[in-house]
């Protein structure tokens, strides 16, 4: 129980910027802190879907609360997707060998193909936010981070990892097959929610299910392995889908 409390501890602060009180790294914890990645997801998506309500009630102007709701997972997790996303961008933007995407990808500078995905993303969504309608459900907005985070536990947990990726070494090792079937399970059961809950709303969830799966899987044969990285790509790319699909419908 102590290591799963740690675990939890552990997932929180690495993956969001919410205050963790002390700093707690148990290296036994480590193989079992994705598996609480779907509760932060829950969290960061129950906190959105109450802003996006609070704001409804405001008297703020629409540009300001859709530029809220834009700006809000990227602060709440402290840029760490975002990062990826950019940085993967810059790797697969160079058209290089594998071997000279990785370094790419390792690379603390920013690139042009990153700045640019970057501004073309948050623009997006916050064209989306700004064209939503009173009755976008709030709900679902509550469960697409969680079954995008579903997604990327399940993503580091059952691909093979790049040599240069933080989930090669001890964590790896301590991985075992009940974790992927446990993280499968939470994300049907998730999937399944959205639509018993929102009807047809429920579509975005499998919009972000989608795209987290199509651009997981271009960087992983572009980038010869999973990593961190690549996640928060994917985790970025599938939440912009989900969006998309909650304010079209």
């Amino acid at each position: 129980m102590k290591r799963l409390f740690h675990a939890l501890l552990m997932c929180f602060s690495m993956f969001t910027a919410v205050p963790v009180p002390g700093k707690i790294w148990d290296e036994d914890a480590r193989p079992v802190m994705t598996l609480f990645l779907p509760l932060v997801g829950l969290f960061i998506g129950a906190v959105w879907s109450l802003l996006a309500y609070l704001l409804g009630l405001s008297a703020l102007p629409g540009p300001v609360r859709a530029a809220i709701l834009c700006a809000y997972p990227f602060l709440v997790t402290g840029g760490i997707h975002f990062d990826g996303y950019l940085d993967v961008t810059d790797a697969l933007k160079s058209w290089r060998e594998p071997e000279e995407r990785r370094r790419i990808l390792k690379d603390p500078n920013v690139g042009s193909f990153a700045v640019l995905a970057g501004a073309l993303l948050i623009m997006a969504q916050f064209a989306l936010f700004a064209s939503a309608g009173e009755d976008t459900d709030l709900v679902v907005l509550a469960l697409i981070p969680t079954v995008s985070r579903t997604l990327a536990a399940l993503a580091v947990t059952v691909l093979r990892p790049m040599s240069v990726s933080e989930y090669s070494g001890a964590y790896r090792r301590g991985v075992k097959r009940s974790h992927a079937a446990a993280l499968s399970a939470l994300l049907a059961l998730e999937l399944a929610a959205g639509f018993v809950l929102s009807g047809l709303a429920g579509l975005s969830l499998l919009a972000v299910a989608l795209g987290y799966i199509h651009h997981a899987r271009r960087a992983f044969r572009s980038l010869d392995g999973m990593s961190g990285d690549i996640s928060g790509y994917a985790l970025t790319f599938g939440e912009l889908c989900g969006i998309t699909i909650l304010v079209l419908i």
